[in-house]
């Protein structure tokens, strides 16, 4: 299995953004399956071939999709613990994690939210939601050291908020990094930009779907609606924040 690390770093021109330099970290090109950041998050938390692995995720969940594909690619068993009631047809999601082996079982939103583990499922290791502990921090941290180029500010989307913190962790004086929110009701935090989730997570709307589009037409790049697609909304409206001359870098994950 070949992965394309480190990921390219692309510069982006866009008249929305001038004064600005930007570089797109494309990390959705590291591999096919296991896209930016799920690779990042899984790779200190692969368990022995032939064990078997316990996670969460709502329907959604690439974080569940990228595990599954984990599963086939490096021989363990997965089991996600959903979100919310069991739907048919299953969504694309959903579906192309059944079809690379994982198990689904599903929680109403009061068990999800205590982050109830059945019992009959109480003794195989878990992995939290979205790769969201040090291992996963410990991967996240890794992109920044592949980047070559002089920056100010990295960007980057925010569900679970691994990613940021991994990030964070790696920056040296004078750097920071932003974090949009793709959730609705995201803590307060002074690195996270509450106000472009779109309604929420998995949420969109024709002004988002018009952005998608538009994007892709001017740069060739087709951005995750459920997450990078909001942050970048967020990166080009709010472009006016940053200090002209500063070099920016956006996580395409």
């Amino acid at each position: 299995m070949v992965f394309r690390l480190p990921s390219p770093l692309q510069p982006l021109d866009d008249e929305r953004l001038a004064g600005l330099r930007v570089f797109l970290k494309r990390d959705d090109l590291i591999h096919p399956d296991f896209p930016g950041n799920k690779w990042r998050k899984l790779k200190y938390n692969l368990p022995p071939p032939g064990s078997t692995l316990v996670t969460f995720g709502g329907a959604y969940s690439s974080h569940l999709r990228a595990t599954a594909a984990a599963g086939r690619h490096f021989g363990f068993n997965t089991i996600a613990l959903v979100r919310g009631e069991e739907r048919h047809p299953l969504n694309p999601v959903l579906a192309a994690a059944v079809a690379d082996g994982m198990s689904l079982a599903y929680l109403d939103r009061a068990a999800y939210r205590r982050k109830a583990v059945p019992p009959e499922f109480s003794d195989f290791p878990l992995l939290p939601e979205g790769g969201a502990n040090d291992e996963g921090r410990r991967g996240c941290a890794e992109l920044v050291d592949e980047i070559d180029e002089p920056f100010d500010v990295i960007c980057c989307s925010v569900g679970t908020g691994t990613t940021l913190a991994g990030i964070a962790s790696r920056l040296k004086p004078g750097q920071r990094a932003v974090g949009y929110a793709a959730i609705k009701g995201h803590r307060p935090h002074p690195d996270i930009e509450p106000d472009f989730h779109f309604g929420g997570y998995a949420r969109r709307t024709p002004v988002l779907d018009a952005f998608v589009d538009d994007f892709r037409e001017r740069h060739g790049i087709t951005l995750d609606w459920v997450y990078e697609a909001k942050m970048m909304y967020g990166v080009i409206a709010q472009a006016d924040r940053f200090p002209p001359g500063t070099t920016l870098i956006v996580v395409i994950a």
